[in-house]
């Protein structure tokens, strides 16, 4: 559902699935993206380009790193920021999520940041009529998480390619692995849609039991067997076993987890020598990844987060944004931008 950018602040484009970027369309994502990382460089790290406009991030889960990064991202374009959380508001009085987009609609929101744990729920807000603003979706249910999936295909990218070598390629003939818990993992379903778009083959390895239904019409591989394809990846990317979501025994111990899916010193060596370890946390250090592997060179885990906020402006930026250009490039203007 995204058009990119937005045509005009009363048809605007949307984010809601990974599967709805074309190859173009995520490349142009990822381009913007490596012009908003420039901005990390600068004294005042900042552009005037949505000032005036109102991004609500509408949360009905528990988040840290998702919340605060679309937050730093709207900042950081000059938009106003309204953060809503669900614990202490109307939400947990009753409201049903209708009347609450109506009320953000109201307010003048230009664009919504949601996540929800019911799937579906930011698909809903796009399409039902009750906000004219974008809506993005920041993880809904165990469905999809499309900017995770952005982020970290920015960091293969630059891992894989070259900042500046990357700029307008996509991930065609990389080899990237998902190890770990797929069947509760929004993180995992985004990241092989998006992947198999730009190009790369995926391997989902996991237990019988974490592997979801249907996984067979997915455009990826599924093994087993961690060790029988780790020689082969250019990159291996640990889910965390999301205990929170589990309502069975779908493995025997942890010990035995780790022992079978953990990715430790030993297995990191079977891999190739250019290639990276990626985790989008938070971790269970000593479960699906130790840290000797947690803390080594070859971990993007903080270089994701910090990828995060240059992925967000930049889909807030193409969805809000107009026609103007993303960063500005004349020297003057940076200057008087920057004493304001």
């Amino acid at each position: 559902m995204l058009r990119l950018p937005g045509a005009s602040p009363r048809t605007p484009g949307h984010l809601i699935s990974a599967g709805d970027l074309s190859r173009e369309e995520a490349v142009l994502i990822l381009d913007t993206a490596e012009e908003m990382a420039r901005v990390a460089d600068r004294p005042i790290k900042k552009l005037p380009t949505l000032r005036g406009r109102t991004v609500v991030n509408l949360f009905f889960e528990d988040s840290t790193r998702t919340r605060i990064s679309f937050e730093a991202a709207a900042k950081r374009l000059s938009a106003d920021v309204i953060n809503f959380s669900a614990k202490g508001s109307s939400v947990s009085k009753g409201e049903s999520l209708k009347d609450t987009a109506l009320t953000l609609e109201a307010m003048g929101a230009d664009a919504v940041v949601i996540r929800h744990p019911a799937s579906g729920a930011p698909y809903r807000l796009a399409t039902s009529g009750w906000i004219e603003g974008a809506v993005v979706n920041a993880g809904d249910g165990t469905h999809e998480h499309p900017t995770q999936a952005l982020l970290d295909a920015f960091t293969l990218r630059r891992r894989l390619v070259g900042a500046d070598a990357g700029l307008g390629r996509d991930l065609e003939g990389r080899r990237v692995t998902i190890v770990g818990d797929v069947l509760h993992s929004r993180v995992a379903r985004s990241n092989v849609l998006l992947l198999h778009t730009l190009g790369a083959r995926v391997t989902l390895v996991a237990p019988p039991t974490l592997v979801p239904i249907g996984v067979e019409h997915w455009p990826c591989e599924v093994s087993y067997d961690l060790d029988r394809v780790l020689p082969a990846s250019d990159a291996v990317m640990m889910l965390r076993v999301q205990r929170e979501r589990m309502n069975a025994a779908f493995f025997p111990t942890e010990r035995e987890y780790a022992r079978r899916y953990g990715l430790d010193g030993d297995r990191m060596r079977r891999m190739p020598g250019t290639s990276v370890v990626m985790h989008p946390g938070p971790m269970n250090r000593g479960m699906e990844i130790t840290a000797e592997v947690a803390d080594s060179d070859r971990c993007t885990a903080v270089e994701q987060v910090a990828n995060g906020v240059s992925i967000r402006m930049a889909v807030l930026y193409l969805l809000l944004g107009g026609n103007e250009p993303a960063v500005t490039t004349s020297r003057t203007e940076a200057r008087t931008e920057e004493t304001k």
